[in-house]
């Protein structure tokens, strides 16, 4: 038989699946990633970066950077919608236990196309504020 298959057990995100240019990985729920404790945001610059909510009710969460600090936007994820993060733009996903998101993206962006940006105290009030937590 031909057709494979792939899972993540493991809280966090893994690539599951590298081809010739493109991955797919699974990012389940882990701590780091709830809405009272996000202390940091990514972005890449070489890639957009597409989510896809398999299950679960996660906040697919972005910031600009202004000069009166960052302006978030935050999106209650639907399953079975694809969005799309451009490169370069700050993100982060909050999360809830059970979540799981599907990420497709340029192969190795995880291991090299990834700033992080850490929050300050202000900063995350005003995030936890914009996830209404």
């Amino acid at each position: 038989m031909n057709i494979q298959s792939y899972h993540n057990p493991d809280p966090g995100y893994k690539p599951i699946l590298i081809n010739e240019g493109w991955q797919i990985g699974h990012l389940n729920f882990m701590p780091e990633l709830r809405a009272d404790v996000i202390d940091r945001i990514e972005r890449h610059n070489l890639t957009d970066e597409v989510f896809i909510l398999y299950s679960g009710d996660a906040l697919l969460t972005a910031a600009v950077e202004t000069p009166e600090g960052l302006q978030w936007e935050v999106i209650p994820m639907q399953k079975a919608v694809t969005y799309n993060i451009p490169a370069g733009l700050w993100h982060t996903i909050a999360m809830s236990p059970g979540d799981v998101v599907l990420i497709v993206e340029k192969d190795g962006t995880h291991l090299g196309d990834v700033d992080y940006r850490p929050l300050s105290d202000d900063e995350r009030k005003a995030l936890r504020t914009a996830l209404g937590r």
